[in-house]
């Protein structure tokens, strides 16, 4: 079966939302009614747009296909970010379509918790897009206690603001992303008698606006002042997704698992035994890193992410809509020069990733040190083929260069 995507917001194909076809565009049901509201801008209709734009929501396996797109592994976490999001959005709008109790559904915020270049930002980014709806990325170690120096807690507010252009109803049912949360844990698991105000003074700044409240926010940012205008966010749909590489916290792991043995008569547990994943971290373990508990218990689905393996690396590398490989090819066929990579030459890279320890991030940073040389006399092989071999990423050697004509240069 093949699966046509629209090309305004790349929503996939399906019976709420079908796509008109055009000559090879398309375009689905709710960009027809932004471009109605753009063209028109009919205020009875616009009064009904959000609900109608967002009310066809794709069910969890098809986030989770879309996610797969961009997404290598971490299938586990992609499930669960998956099912997460869906029934957040189904609380927002379709709760009031069962006529039953005041049951009100509590919203269920996300920390996600995996090593540096994993694909933490890039599934909130994804999940994001599929949606159509606002996204603020903002970074947690900028931040700190209102009225010392650095960024208010509000602030991120504000990002999310901007990103509806904006439009506050639109900014309500956002979503933002925390990232580098594990960098503001508190010095020590007991309370300080001192100021923690980039630490633990975050943590308690953030538990209001995370579980559920109306807050003033500048439109503009930056400090509050008595002459400024100010915007009123609820932020009781607003999804947050908090994600963090905890450096340090597979210490704690494996200390609960009892990995140091003293005595006679037992056997040391090989390295593979001792080695503790994130998929076992409990609320527990967050304490003891540095997190409090009221915070943790405002993020009740904790995903883990794993390290990702040479494997999963070469097919990042190939198989993403926007891989690296699709990149470069794609950059260089516009100097007329075609670009391919031997299979040996893939597994070099994600060899050479692997041991630098900084996940799919150090990708880009090995072929942007492979072909910077290349890439510099790029518009002089006009007309040729390109073929990275191994030996060029391991060993520096040159490409091997084929014109047209099927003839080899040095």
């Amino acid at each position: 079966m093949i699966h046509r995507n629209c090309s305004f917001c790349e929503a996939r194909e399906s019976e709420e939302n079908p796509l008109i076809a055009g000559n090879s565009v398309y375009i689905c049901k709710n960009c027809v009614f932004s471009a109605y509201k753009i063209m028109f801008g009919d205020e009875q209709e616009s009064a009904q747009l959000p609900d109608d734009m967002n009310a066809q929501l794709m069910i969890p396996k098809e986030i989770d296909n879309f996610l797969g797109d961009y997404v290598i592994g971490q299938e586990r976490a992609r499930k669960l970010l998956s099912v997460a999001v869906y029934n957040h959005y189904k609380r927002i709008f379709k709760s009031g379509d069962i006529e039953d109790d005041d049951t009100e559904i509590a919203k269920s915020n996300i920390l996600l918790i995996g090593p540096t270049g994993s694909g933490k930002t890039l599934m909130a980014q994804t999940i994001a897009r599929v949606l159509n709806v606002p996204l603020a990325i903002t970074d947690a170690t900028s931040l700190t206690e209102a009225g010392y120096v650095g960024e208010d807690v509000e602030n991120i507010l504000t990002k999310l603001l901007q990103a509806a252009d904006g439009d506050a109803e639109k900014a309500q049912q956002g979503i933002v992303f925390i990232d580098e949360i594990d960098k503001v844990s508190r010095m020590s698991e007991n309370r300080s008698i001192t100021r923690d105000v980039s630490g633990e003074g975050v943590q308690q700044a953030l538990l209001k606006i995370i579980e559920g409240a109306v807050v003033n926010i500048s439109a503009k940012g930056g400090r509050k002042h008595p002459n400024q205008e100010f915007v009123q966010i609820d932020t009781s749909s607003i999804l947050f997704i908090c994600g963090g590489a905890f450096d340090g916290l597979n210490d704690i792991l494996e200390k609960k698992q009892g990995n140091n043995i003293l005595g006679f008569g037992h056997e040391k547990k090989s390295k593979d035994e001792k080695k503790a994943t994130f998929s076992m971290v409990e609320p527990d373990d967050l304490v003891h890193y540095g997190l409090i508990p009221e915070l943790i218990g405002r993020l009740p689905i904790i995903a883990s992410l794993e390290e990702i393996s040479e494997e999963d690396m070469i097919r990042i590398l190939t198989e993403p809509k926007n891989s690296l490989i699709r990149q470069y090819t794609k950059l260089f066929a516009i100097d007329d020069v075609s670009l391919s990579f031997e299979e040996d030459a893939l597994r070099a890279i994600a060899h050479k990733a692997n041991a630098r320890k900084t996940g799919a991030r150090g990708l880009r940073a090995i072929l942007e040190e492979t072909m910077i040389d290349i890439m510099y006399s790029l518009p002089e092989y006009e007309g040729y083929e390109i073929i990275i071999t191994a030996e060029v990423i391991s060993e520096g050697e040159e490409p091997i260069f084929i014109k047209k004509n099927n003839k080899k240069i040095a």
